[in-house]
């Protein structure tokens, strides 16, 4: 296979991560297609090995690439992953507890971004992306509220899906497995419009989690997500090895 660096920029071995992350990203190499050795690719790209091997390395700990010694390296097939806290659809938690879930779709389009929001998302100031809010309701009371900003460019169905019937976190981790979540977690006095649609009453706080996840080498989306304070609780249990 002949590699062609010329259309990627930066230091060599990024150029090749770019190049092997839009073969990828591109269908041109499926899960589990086995890349060029790395002989292979010293001698194609007359780079040196370290070279190579770094490209490889990363890719690997990117979760885009499998290793395996004495018999190459492979695409990955990608899984959801998640951080901190776990990630789960709010529809089976509330299952779990036996109770009935429902969901109140107050918003669900594309808009223009703010430059905040762009910022989030790294992605070009007055970028287009999908904007849902979404009241997650246990017993026909509201426990969460989801305000998301979706990138289209990693998700470009968003803006079609009733989330009537799936939670964008069940739908996201289908079409975009994680490869990494940032978890931010903060206490609000919430907007007058917040505490309407989750009904709470003035001096109530929120529970706020702040989550950006990224797929496919881009953040996929941003979400800001409201629990009152009275009625849930955010909570983990790890193993550390």
């Amino acid at each position: 296979m002949s590699v062609n660096l010329d259309k990627e920029v930066g230091p060599l071995y990024q150029r090749l991560k770019s190049f092997i992350i839009r073969q990828i990203e591109n269908g041109d190499w499926l899960p589990k297609h086995q890349l060029p050795s790395e002989h292979e690719l010293v001698a194609d790209l007359g780079v040196s090995r370290m070279t190579v091997n770094r490209a490889l390395r990363e890719l690997a700990s990117d979760g885009y690439l499998t290793r395996v010694a004495g018999v190459g390296t492979f695409v990955a097939e990608l899984q959801s992953r998640s951080h901190f806290l776990e990630i789960r659809n709010i529809a089976d938690e509330v299952r779990e507890r036996m109770h009935d879930y429902s969901a109140r779709v107050v918003l669900n389009k594309k808009e223009k971004l703010s430059s905040e929001n762009a910022l989030r998302l790294q992605v070009r100031q007055a970028s287009n992306a999908f904007h849902s809010t979404i009241v997650h309701m246990e017993n026909h009371i509201p426990i969460q509220l989801e305000d998301r900003f979706v990138n289209p460019q990693v998700v470009p169905g968003y803006g079609s899906v009733d989330f009537t019937q799936t939670t964008p976190a069940e739908y996201l981790l289908k079409v975009a497995p994680l490869q990494e979540v940032e978890h931010t977690v903060q206490a609000r006095f919430p907007a007058a419009r917040i505490r309407n649609l989750l009904h709470l009453e003035k001096n109530e706080a929120c529970l706020v989690l702040l989550r950006r996840t990224w797929s496919k080498g881009k953040i996929a989306s941003f979400a800001t997500l409201y629990h009152p304070g009275n009625r849930y609780e955010l909570s983990d249990h790890f193993t550390l090895r």
